[in-house]
């Protein structure tokens, strides 16, 4: 068995079972692939992809525990790499992180001009996508680190630390006839439609979502949408009132709408930064987690990935005083 081939299968599966484009992103030809993946299960006796002709059309049972096992190998071979590379003292190196469109748009833009300044020779690679993206692609190993406004206790495989609360505001334009009210009633929500994110918002709506309750009419979402300038962009048109990440109104770019603050009407949200369990944090890491969120210590950092579990983890921030944004 060979680290090769095991990286071989992982990639395969990454690229859907598509031969052609694994050997095109790995820089080698497809018949090399397909010889070193049947050299590797004539070596294990069972088969890892089902084939239909020269096509994969699926993975076996055998399959998907052997590729969550070479996953977990291909990590552990990168974090070796990192600490020779740290201690080297080579300065080089690749910071990827998946994050929501606002988080990229309106948090990093204050911290990555840091990371550039102090360490000119890290490339830096950003995703965007939803909270369930985002887990996928921290948990597989794609990225370095999660930034989500949710702890996403499914992907126990990710140690989520806590950076900052935020709540949310309502954006209307100047004409609209909220615009002139300091705060707003659920009533208000209800009477008029709604722009705002897409999957998993209506569980934070100020009542349950989605179904007529007792005493009035349901919420109206009008349009729903993962970026936040999306969804500004539609108010102007008319389609509805915004709701939208409170630090995402600028109010020298988005002069033109009015923004009242919603904070009456939601519980505050929590951002958090993660990683996979086992992740060696190179010196460029730390420093970008303790950038973003300068409670995170390099020491809060170890005990958190020490902790057994995620409710021992959740203990250690008990208590901490998280800034607002």
């Amino acid at each position: 068995m060979k680290l090769q081939q095991l990286r071989y299968i992982w990639e395969i599966a990454k690229h859907d079972l598509n031969v052609s484009a694994t050997a095109v992103d790995l820089f080698t030809s497809q018949p090399g692939i397909s010889k070193q993946v049947r050299q590797l299960e004539e070596e294990l006796g069972v088969e890892i992809f089902v084939r239909n002709g020269k096509h994969l059309t699926r993975v076996t049972p055998a399959g998907e525990i052997i590729l969550d096992k070479a996953r977990e190998i291909l990590h552990e071979v990168e974090s070796i790499q990192r600490v020779a590379d740290e201690y080297r003292g080579e300065t080089r190196g690749r910071l990827s992180i998946a994050t929501t469109h606002t988080q990229a748009r309106y948090a990093l833009p204050e911290i990555l001009p840091l990371l550039r300044e102090a360490y000119p020779e890290v490339s830096l690679h950003m995703r965007q996508g939803t909270t369930e993206e985002i887990g996928e692609l921290a948990s597989s190993g794609e990225v370095d680190f999660a930034i989500a406004p949710e702890v996403m206790d499914r992907y126990p495989e990710l140690v989520m630390m806590p950076c900052y609360h935020w709540n949310r505001c309502v954006v209307v334009p100047k004409d609209h006839e909220l615009a002139t009210r300091l705060k707003l009633s659920e009533t208000d929500l209800q009477t008029h439609p709604i722009v705002t994110y897409d999957a998993g918002f209506h569980e934070r709506l100020p009542v349950e979502s989605g179904d007529m309750r007792e005493d009035g009419p349901a919420f109206h979402i009008a349009l729903s949408a993962v970026d936040t300038d999306v969804i500004k962009t539609y108010v102007r048109l008319g389609f509805g009132v915004g709701i939208i990440a409170r630090m995402a109104y600028d109010p020298d770019h988005d002069d033109d709408l009015v923004a009242i603050d919603a904070g009456n009407l939601f519980k505050h949200s929590t951002t958090f930064i993660g990683c996979r369990k086992g992740t060696f944090m190179r010196q460029f890491m730390l420093d970008f987690v303790g950038w973003f969120a300068p409670h995170l210590t390099p020491e809060l950092i170890e005990r958190a990935f020490a902790a057994p579990n995620a409710a021992a983890r959740a203990t250690l921030f008990d208590g901490l005083e998280l800034p607002e944004r």
